[in-house]
């Protein structure tokens, strides 16, 4: 899913709550017009306070409704008719509840006309508020931010629908960038080709009669280079899980789901990651002081080592922890004469992990073995580079001779701990690592990100072989 489309779908929520909010304060002031007053006077006494206390409660309320009614649903643009519609039910259900609560609690409200008057407001300003939030997004979608760029693949009536439709419709925010009538290896460099100038980030299968091995192979392109994949047919049977169907074109489209780790769930996993970093960056305060100044004192370098890592989806970012070598010792770790005069314990792998490192200064082996050097991590958790939980961030040199399979624990953020972290740590296979992350991207949950956390403090602990 498209980071634009969460970002879109979130806001909504506290511009609802805004926007009832505000059609409630407005019905009030409506009320107390000298124009209405001289109407009908006012005969009740009902301070503002209250009243605001009241809509605060009523517009929480309404929000939940609207979150019931689908309202914040999350995965493209639906029609403007259909959002409309939906906002009236969902608002009807909220003046519902808020009758049904002042007849079963026997709570007579001061004003009838306060209470018609919000709900009219409400309907206006909520529609007219996801106007503009939708306009913003087709400025956007005009701009090339946040478009569907896709690459339609089948030669069938089914394709040219979708092109039309897409074409029709702008505001949806598809845009074809290749349409190809078949899936050969001659059309797969193709592909090889498109992804590596980063043209399109969308795969659409329309040709049902495609060989299974074709599509598979389609398939696992598309992980590896995490590209969203969708298709019109049953054309997988029940190989694959973490499907999404929608309609488009008026076809039934399938998408296969890296991870479960998607629109609210990726929202709420980076609140939580707010949060759990800034908590912990504040426990661990002193903590990274004293191993500054033990680093200082301990051997000439900065106190930092700063370098490049793979992040998610393949992106390199700059990586932060505390100097637990040498100055200078990552320049020795590729070197040939190096790597012959050490025993490495992931020889059958990417990886690199050197038992008994010489580089490891005196500090650098008790930070090393309490993870104290990996505690800097947490600020590039808190700016978004990575996540608590997560498969580890790799070296772009060990990546760079990966296997396909092994691009799949690329599709999420790299965490700090991680499922692998707590099975064994650098102990484990790189394989059996690939797997536990492969796992954990396609079960994500929050609960399991809690489990994990809790088990890290036994996994830093326990003894392994490298550190």
């Amino acid at each position: 899913m498209k980071r634009s489309e969460i970002l879109f779908s979130a806001i909504t929520v506290p511009l609802d709550f805004f926007a009832l909010l505000l059609a409630a304060v407005t019905a009030y002031l409506i009320r107390y017009l000298p124009a209405i007053q001289s109407v009908r006077p006012v005969i009740f006494e009902l301070p503002f306070r209250s009243f605001f206390s009241i809509a605060v409660v009523a517009s929480i309320s309404w929000v939940a409704i609207y979150a019931i009614t689908g309202l914040y649903a999350m995965g493209g643009t639906r029609k403007l008719s259909e959002e409309i519609s939906k906002v009236f039910i969902a608002s009807s259900a909220g003046l519902a509840l808020v009758l049904a609560v002042m007849v079963f609690s026997r709570f007579l409200f001061d004003s009838r006309f306060i209470i018609l008057a919000a709900y009219v407001l409400a309907l206006l300003f909520v529609v007219l508020e996801r106007l503009i939030v939708r306009w913003i997004q087709h400025l956007a979608f005009a701009r090339g931010i946040g478009l569907h760029r896709v690459v339609l693949i089948g030669d069938t009536d089914t394709s040219q629908q979708f092109m039309s439709y897409f074409e029709k419709r702008p505001g949806l925010g598809y845009r074809i960038v290749d349409h190809l009538p078949r899936f050969d290896p001659t059309v797969a460099q193709y592909l090889y080709d498109l992804v590596a100038e980063d043209k399109f980030d969308e795969i659409i299968l329309v040709n049902p009669n495609l060989a299974e091995p074709q599509t598979i192979e389609l398939v696992e392109f598309a992980a590896e280079h995490h590209i969203v994949f969708k298709y019109t047919a049953d054309l997988l049977g029940t190989r694959l899980t973490n499907m999404e169907v929608r309609t488009l074109a008026g076809t039934p489209v399938v998408e296969i789901k890296r991870t479960r780790l998607d629109g609210w769930g990726r929202v709420a996993k980076r609140i939580f990651d707010i949060i759990g970093s800034v908590i912990l960056i504040i426990v661990t305060a002193p903590i990274m002081l004293l191993t500054a100044l033990a680093i200082t004192f301990d051997s000439r370098g900065p106190i930092f080592f700063a370098y490049q890592r793979i992040g998610q989806h393949g992106k390199p970012f700059q990586y932060l922890k505390f100097r637990s070598m040498i100055k200078d010792a990552h320049q020795l770790r590729y070197a040939p004469e190096f790597q012959q005069a050490q025993k490495n314990l992931r020889s059958n792998s990417p990886m690199l992990k050197f038992q008994n490192d010489p580089r490891v200064t005196r500090v650098g082996k008790f930070i090393r073995r309490w993870s104290i050097d990996e505690l800097p991590e947490l600020f590039l958790v808190f700016i978004g580079k990575m996540s608590l939980v997560g498969p580890r961030p790799h070296e772009s040199e060990e990546v760079r001779h990966y296997q396909r399979h092994h691009k799949r624990a690329l599709t999420l953020k790299p965490g700090i701990t991680g499922l692998s972290q707590v099975s064994g740590r650098s102990d484990l296979e790189f394989e059996d690592e690939v797997k536990l992350d492969t796992f954990y991207i396609e079960n994500w949950s929050l609960w399991l990100d809690l489990q994990i956390l809790a088990k890290t403090p036994w996994a830093v602990i326990r003894r392994r072989e490298a550190v």
